[in-house]
């Protein structure tokens, strides 16, 4: 049956049936450790294949029968104002979501179903959580022309769209698309690079729980591996203290590269074929290796950006790109469209959204200098308050420490109100005719950018210093997101509330979504 039929509005439909071949291995895949443990705690039983044998059987047609129901008894109908999806065996549920309140249609792709040309279908609704709707397994025809109806109708630019010959003339249909960025393997390999990661050994941590079932040794006995050293390594032994310095220096060789390997191994996945579209939508990003993402995202939904980097990276000129927006990407309100780039390489996305990275002309403003003192004053307070406790405590138990105890708290306490101070000389902000930036970080810095004609409200707060000292916190409220500048001066704070509430109220925002749905 065409994909066309398939998704006829007014109609429930299930999703695709092979899809129950998918839940299938994942239940298979959810038993693999408890079948194991099984297998090698009861292989000396009497009963053990009758027992192993008729339970296995018994737990996995039990879980493919009720994951067989659940997708009888769960629908989706596509109305004229909403999607409709029911769902539950013994007990129904439903669950609507206009179109109005969905942001866009993604795709997502993990390798199984990719193999078998099937897509999980997310709304996205900028809910987040267990409210976010989402429809898996459509083929992939249907998976795009459920995108497309749904943008259709969520804009009200078509008012015949329920029938099946128009949609037929839409199917097939491909978006003009401007490519924006893109990362081959070589970028690939070098961001791996400085993804290090140590998550490998967390995992083996976790599987060595588990061995003590399959081998016949205690895998914690150090008795046992001292004994193994001295029996298959004593020329290492016989190097005396050099063969510490030798062992640490390789462990240490081992951690680099298998923290390596898994950092290039997990960008690998995650980037994989990591393109970034202009289109007619807005902005499109594929990506992914085993689990394959297609997310567009509306230009009029991103309501700020956010230029970051990390402290090694930094010093080669890497950065990243996000937008924030309403639409949700993994449980976040913002989108990664730029993981790993030199800044000359964002600024066509930068502009393609409606901003500018800051310019060498741009008038900076700090905080003021009582704010930097306060910060200062107030983390030097909390390590002495630390320190004259560590001191009574360690003078009633154990006097001979009561200097190292003080010191210790003084001494961090030192470096943390120094690092307030280099802290403030490197946060800034500016403010031009469409736009206000803020910067912040020493060793990686970070830029956020938003629009004044997006913000949704400013503030001015002040706490109790604020107010005797003359300085204050802007707080613009922007969708998706939070925009903050503390400690500027009262006056340079609200002038840039005037600025920002004149921006605002000369807008005429019916007219820019008039424009918005003519493009």
């Amino acid at each position: 049956m065409s994909a066309i039929a398939q998704l006829a509005p007014g109609i429930p439909h299930r999703t695709r049936s092979i899809g129950l071949l998918i839940n299938a291995v994942g239940v298979l895949r959810q038993l693999v450790f408890p079948l194991i443990i099984a297998v090698f705690t009861l292989r000396d039983g009497p009963m053990f294949q009758w027992v192993f044998g008729f339970g296995g059987f018994a737990i996995v047609g039990f879980s493919l029968g009720l994951a067989y129901l659940r997708w009888r008894r769960r629908t989706f109908t596509i109305g004229k104002q909403d999607i409709r999806v029911e769902s539950g065996i013994f007990s129904r549920s439903a669950s609507s979501v206009p179109y109005e309140r969905i942001q866009d249609v993604s795709l997502e792709q993990s390798l199984l179903p990719r193999l078998l040309g099937l897509v999980s279908v997310k709304f996205e609704t900028g809910a987040g959580g267990a409210e976010e709707l989402s429809l898996a397994y459509l083929s992939q025809a249907e998976g795009e022309l459920m995108r497309r109806l749904v943008r259709e109708r969520r804009d009200d630019q078509q008012a015949a769209s329920a029938r099946s010959g128009e949609l037929a003339t839409d199917h097939g249909e491909e978006e003009p698309a401007t490519p924006l960025f893109a990362m081959d393997a070589r970028r690939l390999f070098t961001f791996g690079v400085f993804e290090f990661s140590l998550a490998v050994f967390a995992v083996l941590g976790g599987v060595l729980q588990y061995v003590d079932y399959v081998v016949d040794f205690e895998i914690w006995d150090v008795d046992f591996w001292r004994d193994l050293a001295e029996e298959r390594g004593g020329w290492l032994l016989e190097l005396g203290a050099y063969s510490q310095a030798l062992g640490a220096a390789a462990g240490l060789v081992a951690v680099f590269l298998i923290g390596s390997a898994t950092g290039i191994f997990r960008t690998f996945a995650r980037e994989w074929g990591f393109l970034l579209e202009r289109t007619a939508r807005g902005f499109r990003r594929r990506r992914g290796l085993f689990t394959r993402t297609d997310v567009v995202m509306p230009i009029h939904r991103v309501q700020g950006i956010t230029i970051g980097t990390r402290f090694i990276r930094y010093r080669f000129g890497w950065h990243s790109l996000k937008f924030v927006s309403l639409a949700q990407d993994a449980g976040a309100a913002s989108h990664v469209v730029a993981p790993f780039a030199k800044l000359d390489e964002l600024d066509p996305i930068v502009e393609a959204a409606g901003f500018h990275q800051p310019r060498s002309d741009t008038q900076w403003h700090r905080a003021t200098s009582a704010y930097r003192n306060v910060s200062i004053v107030s983390d030097a307070a909390l390590f002495a308050l630390a320190a004259l406790i560590a001191g009574v405590v360690t003078a009633l138990t154990a006097p001979e420490w009561v200097p190292l105890a003080i010191a210790i708290p003084l001494a961090i306490g030192t470096v943390s109100a120094l690092a307030s101070y280099i802290s403030w000389r490197f946060k800034r902000h500016a403010l031009d005719d469409s736009q206000i930036v803020a910067v912040a970080g020493v060793l990686a810095p970070t830029t956020r950018i938003a629009t004044r004609v997006k913000l949704h409200s400013v503030e001015i707060s002040q706490g109790p210093f604020a107010r005797r000292l003359g300085y204050a916190t802007l707080h613009l409220g922007m969708a998706g997101g939070e925009f903050t500048i503390p400690g500027i001066p009262v006056e340079r704070a609200k002038e840039v509330r005037a600025q920002v509430l004149e921006t605002i109220a000369a807008t005429d925002f019916s007219q820019l979504e008039s424009q918005r749905l003519a493009a």
